[in-house]
């Protein structure tokens, strides 16, 4: 899967954000090791996400964006 993802530049390096995920953000020293760190960072989000809505009804829709 693909993400959007914000990239800013800060004082300690770079910090980086997944809007459509709220509250996934990671941080590097280079904007290439902020990039890398997300990538982790989403798959602990959505690792976590597994576990808090595997006792629960869900269900999947396809939503196609241009």
């Amino acid at each position: 899967m693909k993400y959007k993802v914000n990239i800013k530049q800060t004082d300690e390096g770079y910090s980086v954000w997944v809007p459509g995920l709220p509250g996934c953000w990671s941080q590097g020293k280079t904007k290439a090791e902020a990039l890398d760190n997300i990538k982790e960072a989403i798959q602990d989000y959505l690792i976590t996400i597994d576990k808090l809505t595997q006792d629960k009804e869900t269900h999947y829709v396809e939503v196609v964006h241009a």
